[in-house]
């Protein structure tokens, strides 16, 4: 028998045969667990009877042996048994056999159906308990497969075993999905936003010229260069962060001076922040041992923390870089005299893409919003951990991260 299902979408009709009952008993659990129960029965009782029936004959010979021998005792020596006696004794000895045989066989096969019938019904209610929580995973995969990454299990309706502990593992592995998907689907949004900017100031200069309201000159093509420039810096910063989301780039690391990444990071910047008017000083511990890095990278982390509070430090504020011993840690701390962060902002601002004032666009210094994006996820690469701290709007910030000791 065949039944006819329309092809989702697309409307085809397509002829898929109906599934026979061998198929569906062979493709649940709970009659393959209720037909394993069955066997292990059927096994049993057949090794139950075929033992019973060998051993039946010697066992009746034996009992009757001792009550012959307890009725010739009772009786005495002088009943007068004869041969013809004697003939009558194992007459009636094999019809006696036989009838108890047949009482055995009929008692056998009673009891062996009342067991097969109650041994079935608990098969089946254990079967049905067994499979019943493997059957709420397969339906809540088969949501999760169709973009329900909201569905959850219900962890109290499945006992506390191995598929209690899977449960729990599903219901972690669809929140992770979850996460990752509402994510995946802000990212894009972001993208699409940071891009459409620059695009938007490209295009416009572009067609003022065509159009002969923009003048030809020097100061146009600056503008259209530096929208270019900033488009050409997202799409890096998004490079950097797919590699560094996934784990992509080889760390290098060696034996280096915390002075050393200190001096290195700052030297190249110290004419920027100059021009700003922004005083860039430095503190580091005497005496600390050496880190094992990649100098390349925490350079990278210094750069996008001092690059940071560059942007947010007002002309005549400072920024302070700190290196001190922190247990069997160093830790690094970049401070500035800037706009500061409010309390609700400081747990998302490693988020990429977020800022704490929504106001600030690229084009006004508000930065692409990876920078500490990136930062977090190369600190955590070797072992530390990275944090932000404030004391309110316009009182400044503090940006430490700790790195593990050679």
């Amino acid at each position: 028998m065949t039944i006819l299902k329309p092809y989702a979408g697309l409307g085809i009709v397509l002829k898929t045969a109906k599934p026979s009952l061998a198929q569906t008993l062979r493709s649940h659990w709970i009659y393959k667990i209720l037909a394993a129960f069955l066997v292990v029965i059927l096994i049993a009782g057949a090794i139950h009877a075929l033992a019973m029936n060998l051993s039946i004959q010697a066992a009746f010979d034996r009992h009757l042996g001792r009550m012959s021998e307890n009725m010739q005792s009772m009786m005495g020596a002088g009943t007068g048994g004869g041969s013809g006696a004697g003939a009558n004794s194992n007459s009636r000895g094999v019809n006696l056999y036989t009838s108890f045989r047949a009482a055995v066989n009929e008692t056998l096969w009673i009891s062996a159906l009342t067991a097969f019938v109650i041994a079935g019904v608990a098969a089946l209610i254990i079967s049905r308990r067994i499979t019943r929580p493997i059957q709420r995973l397969t339906n809540a995969s088969q949501q999760i497969a169709a973009g329900e990454y909201s569905h959850r299990i219900t962890e109290n309706e499945i006992s506390q075993d191995e598929l209690g502990q899977l449960a729990h593992s599903f219901n972690q592995m669809a929140e992770k999905l979850e996460g990752t998907e509402t994510m995946r689907r802000q990212l894009l949004g972001d993208i699409s936003h940071e891009l459409r900017t620059p695009l938007t100031a490209i295009k416009g200069s572009m067609e003022g010229l065509m159009d002969g309201v923009l003048p030809a000159e020097q100061s146009t093509y600056q503008q259209i260069y530096r929208e270019a420039d900033r488009l050409q810096r997202l799409v890096e910063d998004l490079q950097e962060l797919n590699r560094v989301d996934g784990q992509t780039y080889p760390l290098e690391k060696r034996s280096v001076n915390a002075a050393d990444l200190v001096k290195a990071a700052i030297t190249p910047l110290e004419n920027t922040f100059a021009m700003k008017g922004v005083e860039l000083k430095s503190q580091v511990e005497a005496g600390l041992p050496k880190l094992f890095v990649d100098s390349d990278r925490i350079q990278q982390v210094l750069h996008n923390l001092l690059g940071n509070a560059l942007q947010f430090t007002p002309p005549d504020g400072q920024v302070l870089v700190t290196v001190v011993k922190d247990g069997n840690q160093i830790r690094f701390s970049v401070k500035d005299s800037g706009i500061g962060i409010s309390e609700e902002h400081l747990a998302h601002i490693f988020e990429r893409f977020y800022r704490a004032d929504k106001s600030r666009s690229r084009s006004k210094g508000g930065g692409s919003g990876i920078g500490l994006t990136i930062a977090k996820s190369l600190v955590e690469a070797h072992g530390g951990k990275i944090w932000a701290e404030s004391a309110g709007k316009n009182l400044g910030s503090i940006f430490t991260f700790t790195l593990p000791m050679k």
